[in-house]
């Protein structure tokens, strides 16, 4: 079974393309190719998919193998896939995602897509600055949908955060029966921020994009953030805009082709 190794800001995936490849169980399978020392190594697995109403569909599983609603970064790598391998022209397009249709607009240089903006739909403020106990700790916590769960916290440094104990501790907090994503952002200015990231299902990343979007939005809500800023991650960099005009989230960042292989399984 053959695959290719992508990256968004080092938030990194393994895509298998399903115009050419049969997967089946992919839950199954995202456990298997995800671990970083009996597998490829990745923070999940990527199906890329034909679409009855988009220009394509991508499924997407979790390290653990939980199926995610959607990714910001892998959808970018997505775009990028599909351009540099011929599957289509076009530099506008429409992708299917649990979290519903998303646009994307591939930006190239020399042929291939060097990076991709995604609009990622309107945010959905769920509570703002709550505290909660997450004990022995407790943290205000800003709430947002990005058509997945986010709770996100502000902190003067992240530096020193073992994320494997409190990622984990409010990942799994009742008040989030789903279980959710969880942002540490030390604010550098209004136009720029640092962040830590725990994903649900996969642990600490390089990189959220939806991460990313949510906390710009909290930031904002919370008067720390312009609409309009630069998110410092572990991997690198995102640009995020959440527009006045449509109160949409815009997503900009890279794409970047690691390597490609073909997968046997001999368990």
């Amino acid at each position: 079974m053959k695959f290719i190794k992508m990256h968004g800001t080092g938030n990194d995936y393994i895509y298998m393309d399903c115009f050419k490849e049969k997967v089946e169980h992919p839950e199954v399978l995202a456990v298997k190719l995800s671990n970083r020392h009996k597998g490829i190594g990745s923070d999940g697995l990527v199906l890329i998919q034909p679409s009855d109403f988009c220009d394509f569909k991508m499924r997407m599983f979790n390290a653990d193998g939980s199926e995610a609603q959607m990714c910001g970064n892998a959808s970018r790598c997505v775009g990028k896939y599909v351009y540099d391998s011929g599957l289509t022209t076009k530099t506008s397009l429409t992708l299917e995602t649990k979290a519903g249709i998303k646009r994307l607009q591939l930006y190239t240089q020399g042929g291939k897509v060097m990076s991709v903006k995604v609009d990622m739909g309107e945010p959905e403020v769920q509570s703002v600055n709550h505290r909660v106990n997450f004990s022995p700790e407790e943290f205000a916590i800003t709430c947002i949908s990005m058509g997945n769960p986010h709770a996100v916290l502000f902190m003067s440094s992240i530096d020193d955060l073992l994320l494997s104990d409190i990622g984990k501790r409010i990942e799994y907090h009742p008040m989030f029966p789903e279980r959710t994503n969880v942002e540490f952002i030390e604010i550098l200015s209004p136009e720029e921020a640092r962040m830590r990231v725990w994903e649900r299902g996969s642990g600490e990343t390089q990189a959220c994009g939806t991460g990313a979007c949510a906390a710009l939005v909290a930031g904002v809500i919370n008067g720390l953030l312009d609409r309009k800023a630069v998110i410092h991650l572990l991997g690198g960099d995102l640009e995020v805009e959440w527009s006045r005009e449509d109160n949409r989230v815009y997503l900009t960042g890279d794409a970047v082709r690691v390597f490609e292989g073909e997968w046997v399984d001999e368990n």
